[in-house]
């Protein structure tokens, strides 16, 4: 993961590809999932405050995947499906919110 961010980094910086979301492309509005590629790019910049405030949630589920193969994803499943669902909802409404706010749409 540490060298995709590497790679992305330096690409991104070499030709930046303008806006990659599907959904910020053709509504001008974020989705819960913009800024992920930025998380990555920020990251392998070396800046990690400037990836974590781009999409926390993308950020958090890098680090989910990464500690995957410790075992850890046996907490997740043995909740129940309805607790799991609350929390996805909970968690890209969050990510919604925080991404209007870093675009500007709605100001706190």
């Amino acid at each position: 993961m540490a060298v995709a961010a590497v790679g992305v980094s330096w690409i991104h910086r070499l030709h930046d590809p303008g806006v990659l979301c599907p959904v910020r492309a053709l509504t001008g509005l974020p989705c819960p999932l913009c800024g992920g590629t930025t998380v990555f790019t920020e990251l392998g910049a070396g800046h990690p405050a400037r990836g974590a405030l781009a999409n926390p949630l993308a950020l958090t589920g890098a680090i989910a995947v990464a500690l995957a193969p410790l075992g850890l994803w046996g907490r997740w499943w043995a909740l129940q499906p309805k607790t799991r669902a609350r929390m996805l909802g909970a968690a890209l409404i969050g990510s919604e919110l925080w991404q209007l706010v870093r675009f500007g749409v709605l100001r706190v």
